[in-house]
């Protein structure tokens, strides 16, 4: 990077995690891009706004006093960012060097590339690379990105009305990825240095399974054209009955498949099908580790407008 600021900047969206908030922060101001760094404090009640203002007083911080979600949160930061690409890492994250934000910005190089998939390590669980580019010789793109670790064109998030808020936790990156290529966009394998996620103990993960299986049917119902709704449901359906067999949770996996048919009602005017075309075009990106995007760029429709 040539400029003495990136035009990007790093949003964390926190609640009640405020040691990992100290590494993450800290991480993101060494990044040798330097970036903004925002931090959307969602309603924490361990001090960690009041750290942030102590320790990092060049941060932004933005604090709600109720907790409204990491969804809406992260579309509340990308309503604030003023920089054209958004990069997002979760607090209990970091940037494993100072290089994975210009890094990670040099990889936008075709106009069809509105969002790059970083790559990232789950420490605590192993030792693999994941969402990385298999080597360095062309573009290759797939299906969506993990939420802690991942950088966006903001103008075109925006544009297409950020994440659903009304799928509260999980799924939203998937349902925004869909939308994305349904309008001419892809996500790009990245080269950068990985982002460490330390995942953090205090994820629920009864919210996390409830919420999995709910927001897989309004995926469903909300994005896939009818044609392929039956299929895509039942496959939602089965899928989450096998969950509940292997982790032994049935019941939990069967409310949460509940809820998410009780909500296609609840959300019945928010159904906006993609193209046949397009729906196809994900799932071929999703039923493969990568895919060169002068391959993909066949599946797609006509070159879209600059973002």
């Amino acid at each position: 990077m040539t400029q003495e600021f990136a035009d990007a900047t790093v949003i964390i969206t926190t609640k009640n995690r405020k040691d990992d908030l100290r590494k993450a922060v800290a991480s993101a101001l060494d990044q040798d891009a330097r970036p903004g760094v925002l931090v959307i404090d969602d309603g924490s009640t361990d001090g960690a706004g009041e750290m942030i203002r102590a320790e990092f007083p060049t941060v932004q911080l933005v604090r709600a006093e109720e907790s409204l979600g990491y969804i809406v949160q992260r579309n509340r930061g990308a309503s604030l960012a003023q920089t054209a690409v958004i990069v997002s890492i979760d607090d209990d994250a970091a940037f494993s060097s100072p290089r994975v934000v210009s890094q990670t910005l040099a990889e936008f190089t075709d106009p069809r590339i509105a969002a790059v998939a970083i790559p990232y390590i789950n420490i605590h669980q192993e030792n693999v690379l994941r969402q990385s580019a298999p080597d360095e010789r062309g573009i290759f793109v797939t299906a969506s990105f993990v939420g802690t670790a991942h950088a966006l064109r903001r103008e075109l998030f925006v544009r297409l009305g950020g994440y659903r808020e009304f799928l509260f936790h999980q799924g939203e990156e998937e349902d925004y990825c869909i939308r994305m290529l349904a309008a001419g966009y892809v996500v790009r394998l990245g080269r950068a240095d990985p982002i460490h996620h330390f995942e953090s103990p205090r994820r629920d993960r009864k919210r996390m399974d409830l919420y999995g299986r709910r927001n897989n049917v309004l995926f469903a119902w909300c994005n896939v054209p009818l044609v392929n709704l039956p299929g895509r449901l039942l496959a939602a359906t089965l899928n989450g009955l096998r969950q509940g067999i292997r982790q032994r949770n049935m019941l939990r996996m069967m409310r949460g498949l509940m809820m998410g048919y009780a909500a296609i009602f609840r959300y019945w005017g928010e159904r906006s099908p993609v193209p046949v075309p397009a729906y196809r075009a994900f799932r071929r990106l999703g039923g493969r580790s990568s895919v060169q995007l002068s391959v993909a760029e066949h599946w797609l429709g006509p070159q879209p407008p600059a973002c």
